[in-house]
């Protein structure tokens, strides 16, 4: 897959496409549907097919007071575009500058002078241009005149609830990772580096990989069933997150329990990938309270590890 950074200086072979074109945070099962119309399209139309996103997401630069809860980072992104096929991916820099073309303008420089597209696939939300003036309908009409087709995707759901990557959020939020996991169409991940903790776990008898979540990240504190993959190896665990509330009740900290597992992780990158909750975060009255209750916490992870999809259903 071939991947460009800017609009500008685009290689010959990667101009004439039909380009989806949005945010695509979660690249969840209506997203999917949007690109897999670009991949069909461009089959039709024998050109490349596509995908145009913006980085970092255009709410971190208008309101960086605000964390925000990326489901999915730009890496994993286009590790999933790649999965699904497509031969192009445009990460376009979202900045001051970007947000202050007007939409005429953002078709004319970007899309029709830099890209030459043949054809633009967009989501029935997708607005763009200074103010978010541009919107679905006057892109079509910008393509009519301007020489490019345009396909809006309506709202792809199930059982009268619509895929949206805000409702993802606060699946998650809510502890429900397989109502996440359904709608994204594969469980949710975190990635990240292992980092040095307070070895509390070793002491307890639980050693466990500390790995910090990326800026904005909300998900219910507490026990989960999690698959864990490092150095192409994947094993099965438990997780916690939360505030240590029998100890220090701090930041929030990812802390990961391997099953079966024996060596130093520190520095190592992993990919943990949430299957199943299993209970809240709560206070203990003493360690070793908790560790009764971590060794019961272990057991039903296996359990549930043992029963689940490899994909959510």
């Amino acid at each position: 897959m071939d991947i460009l950074h800017s609009h500008k200086d685009v290689p010959e072979r990667a101009t004439g496409a039909v380009l989806a074109i949005g945010n695509f945070d979660g690249v969840h099962r209506g997203h999917q549907a949007l690109l897999q119309s670009a991949i069909d399209t461009a089959k039709v139309c024998d050109a490349p097919a596509g995908v145009m996103i913006f980085e970092p997401h255009p709410r971190e630069v208008f309101h960086p007071e605000e964390p925000h809860f990326r489901l999915t980072q730009l890496d994993e992104k286009l590790r999933i575009f790649k999965s699904l096929n497509l031969g192009l991916a445009v990460v376009m820099p979202f900045d001051k500058d970007l947000a202050s073309l007007t939409a005429d303008a953002f078709c004319k420089d970007v899309l029709i002078d830099a890209l030459k597209v043949c054809h633009v696939v967009i989501g029935y939300d997708f607005f763009f241009g200074k103010g978010r003036t541009g919107s679905p309908e006057s892109l079509k009409k910008i393509g009519e005149r301007d020489g490019f087709k345009t396909t809006i995707i309506s709202p792809v759901g199930e059982d009268g609830e619509v895929f949206s990557s805000t409702a993802i959020r606060l699946k998650l939020a809510q502890g429900d990772v397989g109502g996440a996991g359904h709608a994204l169409g594969r469980w949710w991940t975190v990635h990240g580096r292992v980092i040095g903790g307070a070895h509390r776990g070793a002491g307890l008898g639980f050693p466990t990989a500390n790995i910090p979540l990326p800026k904005g990240t909300a998900i219910s504190h507490g026990i989960y069933a999690v698959r864990v993959s490092v150095d192409d190896t994947e094993l099965n665990g438990a997780a916690y997150l939360g505030t240590r509330p029998t100890f220090d009740d701090g930041k929030p900290v990812l802390e990961v329990f391997l099953f079966d597992f024996n060596g130093d992780l520190y520095g190592h990158d992993l990919t943990v990938t949430f299957v199943d909750f299993l209970r809240p975060d709560r206070k203990f009255d003493s360690p070793d309270a908790l560790v009764a209750q971590m060794e019961v916490d272990c057991a039903e992870a296996k359990a549930r590890l043992a029963a689940a999809p490899r994909q959510p259903t």
